[in-house]
């Protein structure tokens, strides 16, 4: 494979996951280098996922370094926080740069989404630390074209409508209650299938049951039927019958009268 062909494959690769390009470089870099991939990854557009990042033996050892515990934290913040629990901690925290602070507001908007399909502009305002509505607004618009959130402005109500949000990085201690979710919906998913199962069986020996009956009166319509023709046939039989034997009488009393005629007229004339 040319060198070309491999560098177009790489920036598809990160085209699809900006994170990636992180990832690889952690592999390699520790201590300050760490902490400047951070900071990068912190405000670099595109990137609102940090769970990888995070898992990376090389980001890990920054959180038992006091000089760089800091911003393992800050990162930690980023993956499943939001910009209200950065001002409760802040005196702990790093000083976030404009980029930063934007991106992490971003992600409070996404992580409200996840909880309401309908945002009250008070609320955002409260979690994202902003005076007017002028900003909020501005706000929103740039997580709708970043595309991390799917929805519309209501101003007339005075709340976001979300109709799709981004999925955040979840917190290892969350997959147990996750897995329950999960496991509680597969046995409802069960528990339908099972009663769908049972109606179609009890569907199936209802339309078994109506097949019988309608073959049954099938049956019976043809029995009727032959009996009515055996029975029409006997009576056209015996009419026939009846109609030769009064057309056999008829003849014999003709032949009788002719008789008797003649001989009569022959002792007229004698």
């Amino acid at each position: 494979m040319s060198s070309s062909s491999s560098r177009t494959m790489s920036e598809k690769q990160q085209a699809t996951n900006p994170l990636e390009q992180f990832v690889l470089l952690a592999k390699t870099t520790k201590g300050a280098g760490a902490v400047a991939l951070i900071k990068q990854a912190l405000e670099t557009t595109g990137v609102y996922v940090f769970g990888e990042l995070l898992d990376m033996p090389n980001i890990q050892e920054l959180a038992s370094n006091p000089e760089h515990a800091a911003w393992f934290n800050l990162l930690n913040l980023f993956a499943y926080g939001t910009y209200s629990d950065y001002k409760a901690n802040n005196d702990n925290l790093p000083q976030l740069n404009p980029a930063q602070m934007k991106k992490l507001r971003h992600l409070t908007i996404v992580s409200l989404a996840t909880k309401s399909k309908c945002i009250p502009y008070p609320v955002l305002l409260q979690e994202l630390d902003l005076k007017n509505l002028r900003e909020l607004e501005d706000l929103i618009i740039e997580v709708i074209y970043a595309d991390i959130v799917h929805g519309k402005l209501d101003q007339k109500n005075q709340q976001l409508e979300v109709d799709f949000a981004l999925g955040r990085d979840i917190r290892p201690e969350s997959m147990k209650e996750i897995v329950t979710v999960l496991q509680d919906w597969c046995d409802s998913c069960d528990s339908v299938i099972h009663n769908i199962e049972a109606q179609i069986i009890k569907a199936n020996e209802y339309r078994d049951s109506q097949q019988k009956i309608r073959e049954k009166i099938d049956s019976e319509v043809q029995n009727i039927k032959k009996t009515l023709k055996t029975t029409q046939q006997q009576d056209v039989e015996e009419q026939m019958v009846t109609d030769s034997s009064v057309s056999t009488g008829d003849k014999a009393v003709k032949k009788t009268s002719k008789t008797k005629g003649l001989r009569g007229s022959a002792k007229f004339w004698k």
